[in-house]
């Protein structure tokens, strides 16, 4: 309540002070507020004199001054409410005002203002409360004196000096007789004052009952006259009473005042008597008073110092009590507020943790979402790309082009040609960069399946049973000892160390994930180290500080087999690049270029004082240093310090690092230092490029073992991130309650700030580390995983102990495992060094070298895609400082005759390439390797160019002979549908036909003629179709002539001759490589190959005359062969599939020279590489007979044949010698000595005679390899050239074909339309009929279009329009019209007073001969008839309306229900969009009724018959004509009107509530059931026709009956909802319901239907007023239907009843058939 009462105050009235519920009782306290509310509703006029002060003073004035005001308004208020006020008692100043609010609120309601309520107050109150007042004053008065009378009792006791006593007493007693005597006279004056005033109040009194009594009597005789109601009387006994009781009243209160003024006069009395004991006591002496006023000073002094001691001391109790609860109740809601911050903080952290997380989704969502997209893109390409040569292969795409498509679509490229690449690029852009990509792939593949002879050069049928050539082991070991030579073995010296069995690991995790905990715990139960990176920077900064000095001035040694760390010089100069903080974020480098020159640089000059510091004093000096100036420490730093302290660990003492690498980048960084596999890795790659991809070494190189990883295990502490968070919570928040405590705040300030502020830090940057940490960790995660899988998940969601058991479980398993393994590699190192001792006792040849062993084992690692593309040219590659010679006769010799040696009794020589044989290693000079690998470098770019060049033109030339073939296809399709001109003809023969006269149909000689006609049209169009298809097979010969498929088919021959070019080109130089490096063998000096490299000739596709000196390659020119000269071969047979045509005669024949052409080509250059062979041989030969003369030969032959094996075992040790002896020489021997030859040189020489033997064998063996391979080659190359050439002859083949049986197929489509033409135009000639719809011949299609006439149809007969029919008495439409056209020139307003309505129908009935204004029905009506019906439709007794009576006759038509009623009337209104309640007829019909017209009409086959009439349809254009008002133009309908004539029901009350329902415009409840009155007001006849006529009235009944049940149902049915029908009616539109709203009235004699309007208004306007409206507002109508007089209204009101008319009709004309046809006369007495 004191709520409202402060919202009044504030806000409504704005008082001088702000009230709070508070501050409530203080601030009302000395009434000055209360003086302003009243000052502000005009009601105390005195309010200046108020005061704001707080003294007792101001508070007895302000309230003294309320007093009068509040008793004014009806307020209770006493001295005990203001003293309750005044003390500030809770509650008092609340219910004061409360009490205040609720009379101001009642004078505001009444408007009236404070002299005004003063005087309406009867003048007794007004004199008892100014009594009171009176007497609350004087109280207050004579309190006032007995305060001041004590005051100046206690000053002369003080200060009075002791008087003469007889003096004293006698002045005091004549004092006190005048003040008796003062107070007697004052008390007689009041005395008769009051008795004045009680005599004033009397008289006033009895004048005033005089007056009332008059002007009662006045009123009472003229309220008798006016109204002379009982009820009247009664008021006025009743306020007779009433007055008496006032005057009873007032009496009492008088008395009541002449007791208050007795009790204040008894007050008075009791001051005096004590102002008479204080005269008494004064009369003491005065030397009494004064020792007694001492004593009383003393104890007074005494008390008040006793009592101010105990109130200061409870002060002061209640100040410390008040302070330590103020202390407890701060430090309570620091608490709470601090709980309150931290919980908001973690809310906004998890916010932010989640936007991160929801971001990084989004980021992820987006890049999966555009990875899908492009492969779905992709998908699409490949689907319309298959779909696009479905169409141009017909349905049959070849397997390589789909395999293309789906190699571009594996490897993400684009399907579709981005941009053309067949001129030249000045500026590539990226289209262009991606075809080149695409184009090196698809060369790629093709490269790899040619080498490879799979897929499209897989081995054919023929070919299956020959093996594929084996590698070269020879060539390919002669390339890797020329490797190894180029590049020396840079191993490092085998390091003697042992396997260490210490465990090296890492602990990783997102912040708070536990690794610190866990590694503490591992470390109470282990012996092992823990590294952290904080620590170990922290420690290199702390040892910088300290000066810590190095043991001995050395650089940092290497560790492991790793790259050395930084010498002490270089930490001084670190300026990294890519700087990254210590808890990093990416791990990728940025760069950053820094000025070298600053401070701290020149400070840390690698100076001796600098230089003496130990490494990691040093490494802590440039930390501090980037620390210093901002920056973070960078990666290379940290490592090192991280290496540095790893160095310091013995070798057999475990050691884990804590959280570290962060990065990829420190991971590869640590790894580099420890194990430096970066640097192996590169080496091994560069040897791998190097390694030749043509021919491989002897033997296949092993796999190279991955280098051992730095760590043996690597741990990664999986926590989500909600965990993490919640963790850094749980630590901040036990901080704060650490905060919170009062214990040893003193010792644990200065560590709980720095925590504190380590923790803030934790809590600023925890979403930036989870954040870095989950962007990093699948780069790292991969890095432990890929090369060895070290990584090993725990999930750290767990409580601590079982996370700590679990790690201690796991690391005593690595333990156990490091252990096996070290003891393996022991094993493996003793069994190697035993089988090296064992090996090194029988080698006795020189061993092959160390990297020839290296470089084997590299040959798996090749990389051909690092070998770039070149062009499609094939240039002639001859040897450095060579010039070609004279030519050298080739001589051919036996394949056996390298092998001219004796051969062993032992076991078989092995052969040479096998793993059995052992190849020549002599020395050869260093400048050869540097020449022929780059040679050999040379062969195979070109070699391998020039393959994926000619593949490439193949690959397009097939796409190019697809799109030929399927434009030939679509164009001689479209040929053969070019337009003709056979139409036109036709449509000319069919216009001469059609225009013959009827009269020549019969006659014989016509049909001659027309048959004529015919037969000429159809030669004429026969003429068409033959000169069209010669055309046409013209058009194919000229296709088939094209010189297209020669020039293709010499395109691809001439791509697969540059095949065969490219591998006789590589032979060549493999040979003259091979050549060369044996000859160096033997130190001799290379042969000058004066015969030019072999050139493959190619066919010439043109026509042009071209020089031999300006040719680089041969041509051969195309001999096209006649068909009359080729036997065409049982294989062209099978490809013409049949008879053979003439024209494709010269194709077959043309293959056939194509397939000649390419097997002489193939022949030449088998032959080519045959006589290179056999030249190589012979030259071998050659060499060896110059060099041993023959008698020589023969004396030695034998000799060497038996001490052959005897000098083999010697050979090893002296081939050192002959190659320092040999070294430089080119030839072994110049001339032959005749001295006699030691042994020593006989054994040196057959030595050197079977390693010449050797060399020649190995070299021949190497050549027959190639020269097997070649050949292999060779063939392949042929075959699947005459398998292309075969497969393009007959596709184009197989299209000719395809074109002659289309051009055959429509040719005879042609003749048989042709020929149902002539048989339609003969048919029509015999059966004589014309042909009116159009003849449509064209190309192959015939037939008659019906959508089109040349001859219009003839005109139908008109129907006549059709006629209504009398039925069953009903009235047609025309007569409504009729008696509507009457009615509305007497009555337009619709009203007729029920005699006249009868007279006009008696008039009609009777004059209906020759009118037709009535059915026959009604001509037997009598003048009762007539009259029935009238009271049937009278309105009040008086009249009719005749718009009602046509609606009633108009039927039958569908009685609306309430729903369709209602809806009809909202189209309507939605069409009225003025709203002013009326439509027009196009509105009207847009609208319809709840029926419409459309009703099923039969039409009948006869076209002179009439239609049906359409009653329902002609009805609804009736109702518009009958209720619009037609003299507006155009007509207006008032539908609300004519809605509600349709609202009449069978039942009386259906049909009333109806018509509320339609006025209100929504259904509307029946609230009251009442059985239905049946009033008829007028009745003529006393009989009722239901006695006459029985069974008349049991039809009605059974009616009623049927009527009455289907009410009674739907109203069980109905619930009433509890809020049913709110809307309100206004009193017009119950006027509308109820006999109109408006006056609506004739200008006839009909005006007294005035009267019935105004006793329904009447009525009305008191209901009205019964339900509270009282300026006539519309109502609800659920309250109106409440009301008595509507329920009887409703009941009792018939205007809403469907007259049942036709039950007079039946009567009627069962009492014409009894009684026989009434004459006319009668009808005429009737109506007298």
């Amino acid at each position: 309540m004191s709520e409202i009462l402060c919202q009044w105050l504030n806000r409504e009235l704005k008082v001088s002070r702000t009230v709070s519920p508070k501050s409530f009782a203080k601030a009302f306290s000395n009434g000055y507020l209360i003086g302003e509310v009243l000052y502000k509703f005009e009601l105390q006029s005195d309010f200046a004199e108020f005061s704001e002060s707080r003294g007792s003073t101001a508070k007895l004035n302000n309230f003294s001054r309320l007093e009068p005001t509040l008793h004014l308004l009806g307020v209770q208020f006493d001295q005990n409410v203001a003293q309750s006020i005044i003390t500030e008692k809770p509650g008092a100043a609340t219910k004061l005002l409360y009490q205040l609010y609720i009379a101001l609120q009642k004078k505001k309601k009444t408007g009236l203002t404070g002299l005004e309520i003063q005087t309406m107050q009867p003048q007794t109150n007004l004199r008892i409360q100014a009594l009171k007042s009176e007497a609350f004053r004087e109280q207050r008065l004579n309190r006032r004196r007995q305060n001041e009378i004590m005051a100046k009792i206690q000053a002369a006791i003080i200060q009075i000096p002791k008087p003469e006593p007889n003096r004293t007493l006698k002045a005091l007693e004549t004092q006190k007789l005048m003040k008796k005597k003062k107070e007697a006279e004052d008390v007689a004056n009041e005395i008769k004052k009051f008795e004045a005033l009680i005599k004033k109040d009397l008289q006033a009194k009895e004048s005033a009952s005089k007056t009332s009594l008059e002007t009662t009597d006045q009123t009472a005789t003229d309220l008798l006259n006016t109204y002379s109601d009982d009820e009247y009387i009664k008021k006025i006994q009743k306020r007779l009473e009433e007055d008496a009781f006032a005057r009873e009243q007032r009496e009492k209160r008088r008395r009541r005042l002449l007791m208050d003024q007795l009790i204040a006069h008894e007050a008075q009395e009791e001051a005096y008597r004590e102002e008479q004991l204080i005269h008494r006591l004064m009369r003491q002496s005065q030397q009494e008073r004064r020792i007694a006023v001492q004593l009383m000073h003393v104890r007074h002094e005494k008390e008040v110092l006793w009592q101010n001691r105990i109130f200061r001391e409870k002060q002061y109790e209640e100040r410390r009590l008040k302070d330590f609860q103020d202390a407890l109740d701060r430090e309570a809601a620091l608490a709470k507020q601090a709980k309150i911050d931290f919980a908001e903080q973690t809310l906004r952290e998890k916010e932010a943790h989640e936007k991160i997380a929801v971001e990084r989704a989004q980021a992820r969502f987006e890049k999966h979402y555009g990875i899908c997209a492009e492969i779905l893109d992709q998908i699409l390409d490949l689907c319309t790309k298959v779909a696009d040569y479905r169409l141009l292969t017909d349905n049959l795409i070849p397997h390589k082009i789909m395999h293309d498509w789906k190699e571009l679509f594996f490897s993400g490229k684009p399907i579709y040609e981005q941009a053309s690449l067949k001129y030249g690029i000045t500026e590539p852009t990226e289209e262009h960069l991606i075809e080149l990509d695409k184009r090196n792939l698809l060369d790629k593949n093709d490269y790899e399946e040619y080498k490879n002879m799979v897929g499209e050069w897989a081995l054919p049928e023929d070919m299956a049973n020959s093996s594929p050539p084996s590698n070269n082991h020879i060539l390919g070991h002669v390339l890797q000892r020329l490797i190894e030579k180029s590049i020396p073995s840079q191993d490092d010296a085998a390091e003697t160390e042992l396997p260490s069995y210490a465990v090296k690991g890492c602990f990783l995790g997102k912040t708070l994930s536990g690794k610190t905990t866990v590694l503490k715990c591992l470390q109470k139960e282990f012996s092992i180290r823990v590294l952290s990176i904080d620590s170990l920077v922290n420690e290199a900064i702390q040892a910088f500080n300290d000066n810590e000095q190095a043991s001995g001035l050395r650089p940092v040694r290497r560790e492991n087999k790793g790259e050395p760390l930084l010498d002490r010089k270089e930490i001084s100069k670190i300026q990294d690049p890519n700087a990254l903080s210590v808890p990093a974020v990416s791990g990728k480098e940025t760069p950053k270029k820094e000025d070298v020159m600053t401070d701290e640089d020149e400070y840390l000059k690698p100076r001796d004082s600098f230089l003496n510091l130990s490494l990691r004093a040093q490494l802590g000096a440039k930390s501090e240093q980037l620390l210093k100036r901002g920056k973070s420490v960078p990666d290379i730093l940290l490592v090192n310090i991280m290496v540095n302290a790893i160095k310091e660990i013995p070798a057999n003492e475990s050691w884990v690092i804590d959280g570290f690498p962060m990065t990829l980048n420190q991971a590869q960084l640590l790894e580099e230092a420890l194990t430096g596999y970066k640097k192996k890795f590169m080496e091994a790659e560069k040897r791998k490029a190097q390694m030749p991809t043509l021919a491989l070494g002897p033997t296949p190189s092993k796999e190279v073992t991955p280098i051992p990883s730095a760590f043996d295990f690597a741990i990664l502490l999986d926590i989500s991130d909600n965990l993490s968070l919640d963790r850094m919570n749980d630590i901040i928040a036990k901080e704060l309650s650490h905060e919170i405590a009062h214990e040893n705040i003193a010792q644990q300030e200065v560590s709980t700030c720095q925590e504190r502020d380590g923790d803030n830090n934790l809590r600023d940057h925890i979403h930036h580390r989870i954040a870095g940490f989950l962007d990093n960790w699948p780069l790292l995660e991969e890095w432990f995983t890929e090369p060895q899988n070290i990584l090993t998940k725990i999930n750290a969601e767990i409580d601590e102990g079982a996370l700590c058991q679990r790690v201690k479980e796991f690391f005593a398993n690595e333990i156990a495992n490091k252990k096996i393994k070290v003891e393996k590699k022991l094993e493996e190192k003793e069994a190697e060094k035993a089988a090296a001792s064992g090996a090194e006792a029988p080698t006795t040849s020189p061993p092959l070298p160390s990297e020839a062993e290296k470089d084997k084992e590299m040959h798996l690692h090749r990389e051909p895609s690092k070998l770039s593309p070149g062009k499609g040219k094939t240039p002639s590659v001859s040897p450095k400082g060579k010039t070609p010679g004279g030519k050298i006769p080739v001589k051919k010799s036996p394949a056996g005759s390298a092998e001219t040696l004796p051969t062993p009794t032992a076991p078989p020589p092995p052969k040479p390439g096998s793993e059995e044989w052992v190849y020549v290693t002599e020395p050869i000079p260093e400048e050869l390797s540097s020449f022929l690998l780059p040679y050999w470098e040379l062969i195979e770019k070109s070699y391998i160019n020039h393959i994926k060049t000619v593949l490439r033109y193949l690959r397009d030339n097939q796409h190019t002979i697809l799109s030929y073939l399927y434009d030939t296809r679509t164009d001689f399709q479209e040929f053969l549908r070019r337009p003709d001109h056979k139409q036109d003809f036709v449509a000319q023969w069919q216009a001469d036909f059609n225009s013959i006269p009827e009269d020549l149909w019969e006659d014989e000689e016509t049909k001659a003629e027309l048959h004529q006609r015919v037969n000429d049209l159809r030669d004429r169009l026969w003429d068409i179709c033959d000169a069209r298809k010669e055309e046409a097979e013209q058009e194919r010969v000229d296709i088939i002539n094209e010189s297209w498929l020669q020039d293709s088919v010499g395109i691809i021959m001439n791509h697969f001759f540059s095949l065969m070019q490219a591998e006789v080109n590589r032979f060549q130089d493999t040979k003259r490589l091979l050549q060369d490096y044996y000859r160096a063998m033997e130190s001799k000096i290379p042969l000058e190959d004066s015969k030019k490299f072999t050139r493959i000739p190619l066919i010439q596709v043109d026509s042009r005359d071209i020089s031999e000196n300006h040719l680089r390659i041969p041509l051969v020119p195309r001999i096209s062969v006649s068909p009359e000269n080729v036997t065409i071969k049982p294989k062209l047979k099978a490809l013409l599939k049949g008879k053979i045509d003439p024209t494709l005669e010269g194709l077959e024949s043309n293959f056939e020279v194509d397939e000649k052409i390419v097997m002489d080509t193939w022949q030449q250059a088998s032959l080519t590489i045959s006589h290179m062979v056999a030249a190589e041989v012979h030259q071998r030969l050659i060499e060896e007979e110059k060099e041993l003369p023959p008698m020589d030969s023969k004396e030695k032959s034998p000799q060497s044949g038996a001490n052959k094996k005897a000098k083999k075992e010697k050979e090893a040790p002296k081939k050192k010698k002959a190659e320092k002896k040999g070294k430089g020489k080119s030839s072994p021997v110049a001339e032959v000595s005749p001295i006699t030859v030691s042994p020593e040189e006989l054994a040196e020489m057959e030595r050197r005679n079977e390693l010449k033997l050797k060399i020649k064998e190995e070299h021949l063996a190497a050549l027959q390899l190639e020269e097997a391979a070649t050949q292999f080659r060779l063939e392949l190359i042929k075959t699947k050239a005459l398998a292309v050439l075969e497969d393009l002859v007959t596709k184009v083949v197989d299209v000719y074909k395809f074109m002659e049986k289309w051009l055959g197929q429509r040719y005879l489509n042609e003749m048989a339309s042709i020929e149902k033409l002539t048989e339609v135009a003969r048919y029509h000639i015999e059966t004589s009929t014309k042909i009116q719809n159009e003849i449509y011949l064209s190309q192959e299609d015939f037939y008659i279009n019906g959508d089109i006439k040349v001859f219009p149809d003839a005109v139908p007969p008109t129907r006549p329009p059709p006629v209504e029919k009398e039925e069953d008495g009903t009235l047609t439409i025309e007569q409504l019209d009729s008696l509507r056209d009457q009615f509305l020139d007497m009555a337009p307003k619709g009203i007729i007073g029920n005699k006249a309505f009868t007279d006009i129908l008696l008039d009609l009935v009777t004059l209906n001969l020759g009118t037709n204004n009535f059915p026959s029905s009604w001509m037997h009506l009598t003048q009762p008839d007539l009259q029935e019906i009238t009271s049937l439709l009278t309105v009040n007794s008086e009249f009719v309306d005749w718009r009602k009576f046509l609606m009633v006759t108009a039927m039958p038509w569908p009685i609306p229900l309430e729903e369709e009623l209602l809806e009809t009337l909202q189209r309507f209104k939605a069409l009225d969009e003025a709203q002013t309640g009326t439509i027009t007829f196009e509105q009207y019909k847009q609208a319809g009724l709840w029926f419409t017209g459309d009703e099923d009409v039969k039409i009948p086959e006869n076209p002179l018959e009439p239609l049906p009439f359409n009653r329902q349809e002609h009805l609804i254009e009736f109702f518009f004509r009958l209720f619009a008002d037609c003299e507006k133009d155009p007509p207006q309908l008032d539908y609300t009107q004519m809605l509600l004539y349709f609202a009449c029901h069978p039942d009386t009350m259906e049909g009333v509530y109806r018509a509320l329902s339609v006025a209100v415009g929504t259904h509307i409840f029946r609230r009251v059931k009442t059985p239905m009155l049946i009033a008829d007001k007028t009745s003529i006849s006393t009989v009722s026709p239901n006695e006459e006529f029985p069974e008349a009235e049991d039809v009605t009944r059974e009616e009623r009956e049927l009527k009455e049940e289907k009410d009674e149902r739907d109203q069980k049915e109905e619930e009433i909802p509890e809020n049913a029908n709110p809307e309100k009616i206004s009193m017009e539109t119950l006027l509308k319901v109820f006999g109109g709203g408006s006056e609506v009235l004739d200008a006839n004699r009909f005006a007294s239907y005035l009267k019935i309007e105004n006793i329904y208004a009447e009525n009305f306007i008191k209901t009205f007023q019964d339900l509270g409206a009282k300026n006539l507002e519309p109502v609800e109508v659920n309250l109106l239907l409440k009301h008595p007089y509507i329920q009887d209204l409703i009941a009792n009101y018939l205007d809403y009843k469907i007259p049942d008319i036709k039950m007079i009709l039946q009567r009627s004309d069962h009492a014409q058939g009894s009684d026989g046809e009434r004459s006319p006369s009668r009808l005429t007495e009737e109506k007298k």
